[in-house]
């Protein structure tokens, strides 16, 4: 087996320049942070390949692609893999959201090029086995049932694909169960051939290396070459319009969610919303959490947060409930969204979002991975790497204005997708009209 000998303990560069932007002979991109005084480093490859990228019966196909890079190499087990980087106190995983897909880990410093040698064979020598593919089928069919036997994430990803119903946003990154059923060995490796490709791959690095011997260590370990890839498609787009959508399920409790227009990425308009929702829903501070819960009682989790896209965003509300207190919260929702797009929002509650959304930004900072993660994301999706500084002056120098602009969009609840799970047979009437007022 091949491996490369880890490169000495290495300490950061300077303040002044511990960010950089770099590529690779093949055309990969690195992004790496320099974080002086930590021992740790992560890594993330970062790939344009989701659930937007796959129409047709491909639903779902870089989902199980990321399930199936672990079963193993040309040179490794997946018993291997495990044991590489548990010998050297490491983790590994990946995920795959509606973009992309990214696979990591988190080593120390010592041991990035172990991480690094490691990551590149699974994405550069996975066996795609016909007989694992065939076992794995199973796996996600199984993930697919279990989600759907999770309320709460069901009723969110079925009113955020209602709002987004005709767009590649609607798609389920787990895919369904029938397209699962019908991947074969040639059709993922198409896939993989047209997204999995140095072209459409960042590195992101944060943590603990020295620059010229991770870049080093990068090019000996990816070496793919770059070919031509599939057509990118645009997605984003909201058809408006109010769609509502029950399902009943056996269950105690009610689920409740509400998705509304929001704003794109890196927008004044973003970082208002991202401090409205704090100040609506988005904290126990927030107007939701302190009425629906802390006055009445009537809810363990409520809240909301925005998403944000490159072209368009939504902003998402939810509430899980007893199924007799359903039609009392949603009306609460409803009023309290009423009496925001009134009123607004008061200095105070500003002022208090901002002084949260800062101080989780800079605990998040204290995090390799996390770190690894926004600068992969910026780069993949053709953002800025914005510093420290400048992502605190964009929260801080968002005004009363800012907000206020933005609230008749976020509040719009003619413009929106909801949907309740639960037994609600009784009260759905009554719920429905509510929602369709």
């Amino acid at each position: 087996m091949h491996t490369f000998r880890a490169p000495r303990q290495t300490v950061c560069m300077s303040e002044e320049k511990k960010m950089f932007k770099d590529q690779l002979p093949n055309g990969i991109r690195v992004v790496g942070e320099c974080m002086p005084g930590f021992r740790s480093v992560s890594m993330g490859v970062f790939i344009g390949a989701g659930s937007v990228y796959e129409p047709g019966s491909s639903v779902g196909a870089a989902h199980f692609i990321e399930h199936m890079l672990f079963k193993g190499t040309k040179t490794r087990t997946a018993s291997d893999i495990a044991e590489e980087m548990d010998a050297v106190g490491g983790n590994l995983n990946a995920f795959t959201s509606k973009e992309c897909t990214c696979f990591y880990g988190r080593v120390l410093g010592k041991d990035v090029a172990v991480l690094a040698e490691i990551l590149a064979d699974l994405l550069e020598n996975s066996l795609l086995d016909p007989d694992d593919i065939e076992r794995e089928k199973g796996v996600v069919t199984e993930e697919i049932l279990m989600n759907e036997d999770s309320p709460e994430d069901l009723v969110i990803d079925t009113a955020a694909a209602g709002y987004y119903e005709g767009d590649p946003l609607e798609r389920p990154i787990l895919g369904t169960v029938e397209s699962v059923k019908a991947f074969t060995r040639d059709g993922l490796r198409a896939y993989m051939s047209s997204h999995y490709r140095p072209g459409n791959t960042v590195i992101a690095v944060a943590g603990s290396f020295d620059r010229e011997e991770l870049m080093s260590v990068l090019a000996k370990s990816f070496t793919a070459k770059d070919a031509p890839g599939g057509e990118k498609v645009g997605f984003g787009i909201h058809t408006p319009g109010k769609r509502i959508r029950f399902i009943e399920k056996d269950i105690e409790q009610a689920h409740i969610a509400l998705c509304l227009p929001g704003f794109k990425k890196d927008t004044v308009e973003s970082y208002a919303m991202l401090l409205f929702s704090n100040a609506f829903g988005g904290s126990m501070s927030s107007r939701l959490f302190q009425k629906i819960r802390e006055e009445n009682g009537l809810a363990y989790s409520v809240y909301s947060y925005p998403t944000p896209y490159p072209s368009s965003g939504c902003f998402t509300v939810y509430a899980g409930t007893g199924a007799d207190n359903a039609l009392t919260v949603t009306e609460m929702i409803l009023d309290e969204m009423k009496k925001v797009s009134r009123e607004g929002i008061g200095k105070d509650e500003l002022s208090r979002a901002k002084d949260q959304l800062i101080s989780s930004y800079l605990m998040s900072r204290e995090s390799t991975s996390a770190r690894a993660s926004a600068i992969g994301r910026a780069e993949l999706f053709g953002g800025r790497h914005y510093t420290e500084e400048e992502i605190i002056e964009k929260i801080t120098r968002i005004t009363m204005d800012n907000v206020f602009s933005i609230i008749p969009t976020v509040t719009n609840t003619l413009d929106m997708s909801a949907c309740v799970v639960g037994r609600i047979k009784k009260s759905r009437r009554d719920i429905e009209k509510i929602l369709s007022e």
